[in-house]
This record gives structure tokens, sequence and C-alpha cells, in this order.
């Protein structure tokens, strides 16, 4: 069993953002899968850095967070 959906479809729709973790103080460019509440969080952080590499995969609901700044 996967826990991403397989794509039936060639197009998704794709919102991207900005936001900000004020835990570890890290602002993320986001792609938030919209068909599937899904958002691909990749870290905006000087190159060379420990975390730089550290992509995450989220299950996430955009209705119910402020981001920064959508584009």
């Amino acid at each position: 069993m996967s826990t991403v959906p397989s794509l039936k479809n060639e197009s998704v729709s794709v919102s991207m953002f900005l936001d900000w973790c004020k835990y570890t103080n890290i602002f993320y460019n986001n792609l938030y899968l919209e068909d599937y509440d899904w958002v691909i969080k990749m870290p905006i952080i000087p190159q060379g850095s420990e975390t730089q590499n550290e992509i995450k995969l989220k299950k996430f609901n955009l209705t119910k967070y402020t981001y920064l700044l959508s584009y």
C-alpha cells in the first residue's frame, strides 16, 4: 500500500508558498499538491548547511495554517 496515491491524470494542481518554522528558525519553499492535500517542504538555507537536503513530504490542510507568501 502506498502513502501517496498514484496519479491517474497528467495534470496536478500545485500551489507554491513560503512559510517559516518558529521552532527551527528555517524558511521553507513549499509545493502544495491541492488534489491530494500533500506538501513538499524544501528548506531555504545557505549552501553547505547540514539541513540543506532535508526535503519533507507531509499530509497537509492548507486552510488550517497561515503562510508568509503565496506565489
